[in-house]
């Protein structure tokens, strides 16, 4: 049998499982103890004793609440905020020192809040943060630190942070699901939604990085003349990860780091971009998947500069090949372990052939109802560049089910029951070295936003540098609401079939299985009225729609101050991560390329200059605008109009100064590690 001693670490820097189970035994207690929230008010001082003697087994001796700031994408290192405390105490007396953390360091915090985003929530003289910990998501080491997952919230528990909402949707998703299924025949104590997140990133060359202002900056390449060679013959995508350069090693290394905080990345491979990687783990619960991918990102980020890589979590770093996304998997399951959206499983332990198409219906119908809210959800600033540009969905929100599916649910609408027995083909190849053997049905489609495939739905528009927090909180929201509507509607008297069946028939428009790249489909969806909101300034201004302010009320979510201020946060995010793009290019206009343009007797050095003054003053008409979302319609303009403009100009330059005169990095030393790195010192290549 093969051994899985090389494995033994895996999870030891997690407090869960038999890790928390064997600490909490030498307390008088059992990691059964952990199942029920209420620990923190009856059994805290255990839990801190067995978490102190975990943690300083493994080498830390530091502790902090570990929270996710609103609007940290693409900016904030690691997404998290956390202030580290030692878990001594120092007797001045004596100059003594002993542990010192007990189950109120460890259920709840305060910090100052001041300079976090709030968008109004909190006045400057009103600057407490206050921390309480997730009891969802275990808690973890890494280095000397132990990291407690923490909601923030304000004095008067206003969310000031990622984490809260998605817990209150994971409430509301429970609780309508449970008495929508109870009414199916179907008794379930709770519902979890658990997801499975794959990040795309980018590595490349360190030096060079440090040749990019706007990459060091920005986490983009805000200008940069196309290299030869591209993605055109898909060269990349999934081949080989080679040990010639420092890639393999750095993920090897990404794996690793992650196994010991039980984080099973169990995928790596090579996206289609050059230099474009991906990860992915395993299925887990939405808080937790969250908690870890937000991890992984940091971890990413700091193992690459020890390879001498940068990563690049950003969506659209590069021009004119594939951005990064981080596909969202997403599925409900019971407190037992049945997938929802998997119609073997849910037929069985229900009983009820009609449990599966109608938990199906009401998600058909939160899609088409909501989708102006799946929008707002992706509307992370480099997501400007990535949706709809045949490596990313467009901006119109509708769900692929696939041929088998859609027959199964237009039967059901019009009166056919019975099971859904997801259907198969074999392929026969024609070769005695290769026998017959089956798939699905259906294909994959990767031109949708929200596809169902694999009992799962697959929200593939996410960028890559987000916290899907609030992609989530809208799945998980949209769909409680619309299984309490079902619920409502069964409990006064209308069959389940009867309920579904008209939600069908009302919302059937957002079903599409045909290329949603094709301009002729989008047109013909967007005459049907399916969700399509091509900016993200004006998607992120749907939050404080009438529509869905009495959503989030209704389902406990967001209040109205709070949607507002979100909004205001969002947008001031946008506006922010423009104005440091804008700011950068001036820099590099003035410090770089009028420079190279003007050494070597070339260029357009008067458009240049003209361009330089022409982002001053688009910087300053965007001060001067009243309101966070009228400074975003404006950034939006310099961004995707002016700055594009601008961009050929300078790349216009790049393609006339000869190379040795240029001082900034080009996209041919940034995108081809396989042909410009050497291979790692001391890299054993004996075969």
């Amino acid at each position: 049998m093969a051994s899985l001693e090389p494995y033994q670490d895996y999870g030891k820097h997690v407090f869960s499982g038999a890790v928390a189970d064997e600490y909490l035994k030498k307390h008088g207690a059992s990691g059964d103890l952990l199942d029920d929230p209420s620990w923190v008010k009856h059994s805290a001082d255990t839990v801190a004793a067995a978490v102190l003697d975990w943690a300083t087994d493994n080498g830390a001796n530091v502790y902090c609440h570990w929270f996710q700031p609103m609007a940290s994408s693409g900016v904030r290192h690691g997404l998290t905020g956390q202030v580290q405390n030692m878990m001594m105490e120092f007797d001045s007396s004596d100059k003594t020192i002993k542990y010192d953390f007990k189950g109120k360091h460890l259920v709840k915090g305060e910090t100052d809040g001041s300079s976090f985003p709030n968008g109004g929530l909190r006045a400057t003289h009103t600057a407490g943060g206050y921390l309480a910990i997730d009891t969802s998501s275990p808690i973890f080491l890494r280095g000397d630190t132990m990291n407690i997952p923490s909601v923030f919230v304000s004095y008067y528990g206003a969310a000031l942070d990622e984490k809260t909402p998605v817990l209150r949707a994971n409430e509301a998703l429970s609780s309508q699901g449970t008495r929508l299924l109870k009414l199916l025949g179907y008794d379930v104590d709770a519902l979890n939604a658990n997801i499975g997140l794959e990040q795309e990133i980018f590595l490349i060359p360190r030096d060079q990085y440090y040749r990019r202002p706007d990459l060091q900056l920005t986490g983009r390449t805000i200008i940069g003349k196309n290299a030869p060679r591209g993605q055109e013959m898909c060269d990349h995508y999934m081949a080989p990860l080679s040990s010639a350069t420092s890639a393999l090693e750095c993920m090897q290394e990404i794996q690793e780091e992650c196994w010991k905080m039980g984080i099973p990345l169990k995928t790596r491979h090579r996206e289609v971009a050059p230099n474009q990687f991906e990860f992915a783990p395993l299925f887990g619960t939405n808080t937790t998947q969250i908690d870890q991918n937000i991890m992984v990102m940091q971890v990413i980020e700091e193992v690459a500069a020890r390879h001498g890589l940068a990563a690049l979590l950003q969506e659209k770093p590069f021009n004119d090949v594939n951005g990064s996304g981080k596909h969202n998997n997403w599925s409900i399951g019971t407190n037992t372990g049945v997938n929802l959206l998997n119609p073997g499983q849910v037929n069985e332990a229900s009983g009820n052939d009609e449990v599966f198409p109608v938990v199906m219906a009401a998600i058909v119908a939160a899609v088409d109802e909501h989708g102006d809210l799946m929008r707002m959800a992706i509307a992370s600033p480099g997501n400007d560049f990535r949706l709809g540009a045949c490596e990313a969905p467009p901006a119109i929100v509708s769900t692929y089910l696939g041929d088998d599916m859609t027959s199964y649910l237009e039967g059901f609408k019009n009166g056919t029951g019975g099971a859904y027995n997801p259907g198969t083909k074999t392929l026969d190849l024609g070769t005695s070295s290769v026998l017959p053997f089956e798939v699905p049905a259906e294909d994959r489609n990767r031109t949708s936003p929200f596809p169902y495939g694999g009992a799962r739905f697959e929200f593939r528009a996410v960028g890559s540098s987000q916290n899907v927090s609030m992609v989530n909180t809208v799945l998980n929201t949209i769909t409680a609401e619309k299984f309490g509507e079902f619920a409502d509607k069964i409990e006064a008297g209308a069959s389940p079939q009867e309920v579904a069946k008209e939600a069908l028939e009302k919302h059937w428009k957002v079903i599409f299985n045909g290329d949603n790249y094709d301009l002729a489909n989008q047109e013909e969806l967007t005459a049907k009225g399916v969700w399509r909101i091509d900016s993200g300034v004006e998607a992120i201004a749907a939050l404080c729609s009438d529509k869905n302010i009495a959503l989030f009320e209704k389902m406990g979510i967001f209040n109205k101050e709070e949607c507002e201020a979100r909004a205001a946060v969002l947008h001031d995010h946008y506006t922010g991560t423009v104005e440091m793009e804008a700011l950068t290019l001036i820099d590099m206009i003035n410090q770089n390329i009028i420079p190279s343009c003007k050494s070597s007797g070339v260029g357009p050095v008067a458009e240049l200059t003209a361009a330089a003054e022409t982002l001053k003053a688009a910087v300053a008409e965007i001060h001067a605008a009243e309101s966070s979302y009228d400074k975003a319609k404006l950034a939006r303009v310099l961004r995707l109009e002016t700055m594009i403009d601008i961009r050929d100009t300078c790349d216009a330059a790049e393609a006339v100064v000869p190379a040795d005169q240029w001082t900034l990095a080009t996209y041919k030393e940034l995108l081809f590690l396989d042909s410009h790195v050497d291979a790692p010192s001391g890299l054993d290549m004996d075969f």
